[in-house]
Formats: C-alpha cells, sequence, structure tokens
C-alpha cells in the first residue's frame, strides 16, 4: 500500500458517508455536523463544495440520478442541486433518526436509526428497509448506536456496524424480497482500539471498517478475524470507500470535532494527534466493490 495521505482539508466537524460513482468518476463526501457535501473529480484530481445547509448523514446514488439521503429528518431523495422530497420520517411507530445508509443490489435501501445518549438511557435504534415503493420497514431493532452497512460480494450477507456495542453483526440477506435474519456478532472490537465506524467490503468478501479513536481501519476476513491494520493520521476515524477507475483507491474520512468520548478507551488523549478533518487517500493492490444504487422514484 502507498502512504496515507491527505488530499483535502475543510476542517471538517464529522466527516462521512464517502461514496464512489463509478459512472462519473466522481467521489462525494459529507460533513454531518457541518451540513456540507463535497465532491472529488477523479480525472481532475480537484475537490470542491457542492452542497451546504443540509444535514447529510448517509448517501447513496439513486440509478436515475441524483441521491437518497438519510439524515436526523428522515430519508430523502436529493437531485444534487435544490430539489428535495421526503421519502418518510417515521416507520412503524419509530422515528427515522437516521444515520448511515447502503443501497442493495435490488435498488433498496437499508438504514439505521441512532438515539445515542452517553448516559445509556436513551431510545434503542433500529434497522429499516425501504423498498423501491418507498415503503418502509423496520427489520431489526435494539441498535445502541447505528453506522456502517455493506453486503457481501455474494449478496448473502448485510454487515452493520453498531458503534456504542462495538459490534459489527452479519446477517442473512435474501435478495428476492430484502429479508435479513440471523444476526449474529463477526467482529467485537476491544474497548482499547476504538469503535467500529464506517465500512465498506473489498471484491474479496473482507469487510474494512474505520475506528473512531483508532486512527486507522481494520480490514476483517469474512469470519471476523483481522487480517490487517492501517494506520490513518486522524484519531476519529469515521468511514472509508474504494473508487478510482480501477476500484483499488481508498478514500478515508474523519471528524475534527470531538464527539462520544465516554466510548473512548482508556487513557484516550485527543492531543496527542491531529483528532480528524481531512480527506485521506491511500492506493492498493486490493479493490472494491462498485457501489449499488438505490431505485427510489420521485413523485
Amino acid at each position: 500500500m502507498e502512504q496515507v495521505e491527505a488530499i483535502a482539508d475543510y476542517g471538517d466537524l464529522c466527516g462521512e458517508s464517502p461514496l464512489w460513482d463509478a459512472r462519473a468518476e466522481v467521489l462525494y463526501w459529507t460533513d454531518i455536523t457541518g451540513r456540507r457535501v463535497y465532491r472529488y473529480l477523479w480525472s481532475k484530481k480537484r475537490h470542491e463544495l457542492l452542497q451546504s445547509g443540509t444535514e447529510v448523514a448517509g448517501l447513496a446514488l439513486l440509478d436515475s440520478g441524483g441521491f437518497v439521503v438519510t439524515n436526523s429528518n428522515g430519508i430523502w431523495l436529493w437531485d444534487g442541486k435544490e430539489e428535495w422530497q421526503l421519502v418518510a420520517d417515521s416507520a412503524e411507530g419509530k422515528k427515522c433518526v437516521l444515520n448511515d445508509c447502503v443501497a442493495d443490489p435490488q435498488g433498496r435501501l437499508f438504514t439505521g436509526s441512532c438515539f445515542f445518549e452517553p448516559n445509556d438511557n436513551y431510545e434503542r435504534g433500529c434497522l429499516f428497509r425501504v423498498d423501491t415503493d418507498g415503503s418502509v420497514h423496520v427489520v431489526d431493532e435494539g441498535i445502541l448506536l447505528s453506522n456502517g452497512l455493506g453486503f457481501s460480494p455474494d449478496e448473502s450477507t448485510l454487515y452493520y456496524a453498531d458503534s456504542a456495542a462495538r459490534r459489527i453483526y452479519a446477517y442473512d440477506y435474501r435478495r428476492s424480497d430484502g429479508s435479513v435474519g440471523n444476526r449474529r456478532i463477526l467482529a467485537q472490537v476491544p474497548k482499547e482500539e476504538g469503535v467500529p465506524d464506517g465500512l465498506t467490503v473489498d471484491v474479496d468478501g473482507f469487510i474494512w471498517c474505520a475506528q473512531w479513536f483508532g486512527a486507522g481501519v481494520v480490514r476483517y476476513r469474512p469470519d471476523g478475524t483481522v487480517e490487517r491494520r492501517v494506520h490513518v493520521p486522524a484519531l476519529q476515524t469515521s468511514s472509508l470507500m474504494f473508487g478510482g477507475p480501477d476500484l483499488n483507491e481508498v478514500f478515508v474520512t474523519s471528524a475534527g470535532q470531538r464527539e462520544a468520548e465516554t466510548l473512548a478507551p482508556s487513557g484516550y488523549d485527543p492531543s496527542s494527534m491531529l483528532v480528524g478533518g481531512p480527506l485521506f487517500h491511500l492506493r492498493t493492490n486490493i479493490r472494491g466493490k462498485e457501489e449499488y444504487r438505490a431505485r427510489l422514484a420521485w413523485k
């Protein structure tokens, strides 16, 4: 692997949700707290602000153009410019206060709710599935702090990070109807290593997960054992995505605003190095998978 380097630095308070558009060869990423969306134009090696003023926590490409956005106010369609359309702000009596999202092979969307409070006395979150007709369904409950989602290359497994539980879960996934079941713990992250945050899956089925407080990303084998660790010079490493024309470039977001420090490892010292803020990049000899695109329709 090449050395990790910063390629953009807007001082993101909570950089998140990197998303590679293989058709346009553009990387998008967000600053949730700063309410901004950026893009990195690969061929021009240039980055720019795309949108400001609206919270974007999760981002998925729409097959018809534009995006699906998840945030603390629900699920939205966004044309990438000025037009927004609410899909849902609740489902089955549960509020859609949402974090990360991912499209599935059939164009549905999976996303998780997040009510985390440091005192542990708060509503537990849900995993939702948004079908292509816009209907939203609760498919699991009891999540402490919803985060990254991704699918195995054979489309039989959904991976889902619960940061406060320090776990990456694996579910059996059925493409035909989007059902999930048999939740089990793929990886339990030791407290001294930080907490699992955003994740993605490579073409060989290995799961890559950013470790908030852990200054890096971890590559897990499909059985949950650690295959490698990649150091990133930011303590609050938040998410990652494969991109580039050959899908072997890795983009890593980070967060400059200190958050959720009750989950930090003992002895955590935010003055020891950069907390976060930049978008980082490295090149690997490993290929990622192209992200699926959602097929939700505008009304």
